[in-house]
């Protein structure tokens, strides 16, 4: 169902909007967390196989992340463009803006898919892979990556999805990927006995099916909305305004998992016991971050739609909602990281070293006590992004990842993996103070409507 964010008590209308996507990401965020945990617990016959197979998913963790932040990357950047010509009631040019957003989607996908499956090997290498988990981990970035073009058609279907106020749609779609994804996962790796590669294809036939079922319904959602004529199927000027938003937006994503893979290099170095239990561990991080992100790009909409219609005023009373529904969210992850971090841990292996186990928990020691921190901060950016403030946006996000990569390049050489319980909060803290400092400047209200839009021809 479309949803007007222009109308009604801003509050209720983003808490009804955002639990769907927040229910989404769940979804989504247990899938992959079942992959590990499948991975872990069920490939070989043995705790060290299954330790193995736990950092050979892990490893190849980074890449992937690459590719699903680039994606989330052209959701939010589009999805920005596409709300504000919804807010303004300019159908004709929003749908321009959708087939446009879907056709640049995918040829992206096809180009990033031809460049990963040739670089699979020398990426791994790069990392510097231990020989043990090389083979396996290769094998599932390949299969992964084939898969390129469904993660991208699904993510962008999702944001415009998301720009037209309609978060329930994407969540019956996630809902049935993940459960596929699960089933297929635990017959793949166990009666079938495929090991890693078992994982991976369980991902590639879910995330394909969901893909193809998002762009259909789509497809007949949008010819529900009539226009005075016919919007062109491809426009060049309406590229270039997406543009304007999309592409600082997919590099930030993709800057930060950049960041992520320096970062995992020195992990890499560590051993297999430590990578098994950072790869536990920054998975759970990774859920807890994706509800924030979720938050943000609810609020990235809300903001979008209120401008494009004139309505500033609306934007605060829609940020402090954001807040509230933030740390609400939090709640059971600052407990379960915080209070059961080992048994957390304890979940992706059959028995987990103790190493393992103590690496993973201290992360998640860490890094929880900032997640309010962290979530503020992105929602911060949330509204940044919405508004079209996309120099401040950047600077925001970017300092978070330097910050981040260079302290633990400085650190870890004297500390180890202690190097790494600093950089991240540092990091997220000092990151966060550009980001609150951005906001209540007021850098967003600077950002007109038709300087967000451009002079995108209709």
């Amino acid at each position: 169902m479309i949803t007007d964010l222009t109308k009604g008590k801003p509050s209720s209308l983003l808490w009804r909007f955002t639990l769907p996507l927040l229910i989404s990401i769940i979804f989504q965020q247990m899938y992959n967390i079942c992959d590990s945990m499948i991975a872990g617990n069920f490939v070989g016959s043995t705790p060290l196989e299954g330790e193995l197979a736990l950092a050979a998913v892990g490893a190849s963790y980074p890449v992937t992340m690459l590719f699903i932040q680039v994606a989330n990357g052209i959701n939010s950047g589009c999805a920005v463009v596409i709300s504000q010509l919804f807010g303004a009631k300019e159908y004709v040019r929003m749908k321009t803006a959708v087939s446009t957003s879907i056709i640049a989607t995918l040829t992206i996908a096809v180009f990033l898919t031809a460049a990963g499956l040739f670089c699979c090997e020398p990426i791994m290498t790069a990392l510097n892979t231990d020989e043990n988990i090389f083979g396996d981990s290769v094998l599932y970035l390949q299969i992964y990556i084939g898969g390129l073009i469904f993660l991208f058609l699904y993510n962008v279907c999702t944001g415009i999805f998301t720009a037209l106020g309609d978060s329930k749609t994407p969540l019956i779609f996630l809902i049935a990927s993940s459960v596929g994804n699960i089933i297929l996962d635990l017959i793949m790796v166990i009666p079938l006995q495929m090991g890693v590669a078992g994982v991976a294809w369980a991902t590639f036939i879910a995330q394909g099916a969901s893909a193809v079922l998002a762009a259909v319904t789509l497809f007949f959602r949008l010819k529900k909305i009539t226009t005075t004529h016919r919007s062109p199927k491809f426009s060049p000027h309406m590229l270039r305004t997406i543009s304007r938003i999309a592409i600082p937006t997919i590099c930030q994503q993709s800057f930060v998992s950049v960041g992520n893979l320096f970062i995992q290099g020195l992990v890499n170095d560590m051993g297999a016991a430590v990578l098994a239990g950072y790869s536990a561990a920054i998975k759970l991080n990774t859920f807890a971050v994706n509800i924030m992100a979720c938050i943000s790009n609810g609020i990235s909409s809300f903001t979008a739609q209120n401008i494009g219609a004139g309505k500033h005023e609306r934007v605060p009373k829609g940020y402090k909602a954001g807040i509230v529904f933030t740390v609400i969210c939090l709640i059971p992850f600052l407990v379960c990281y915080l209070i059961f971090a080992d048994n957390m841990i304890g979940l992706f292996s059959k028995e987990p070293s103790a190493e393992a186990l103590r690496t993973g928990a201290s992360f998640l020691h860490a890094a929880a006590p900032f997640y309010i921190v962290l979530g503020i901060k992105l929602l911060s950016d949330g509204v940044l992004r919405g508004a079209g403030a996309m120099r401040s946006f950047m600077a925001a996000t970017f300092s978070d990842l330097l910050l981040r990569v260079i302290l633990a390049y400085i650190l870890v050489p004297h500390m180890g993996f202690g190097g790494f319980l600093w950089a991240w909060p540092i990091g997220w803290g000092l990151s966060a103070m550009m980001s609150f400092w951005f906001y209540f400047r007021g850098n967003w209200k600077n950002t007109a409507f038709s300087d967000s839009l451009g002079k995108a021809n209709k």
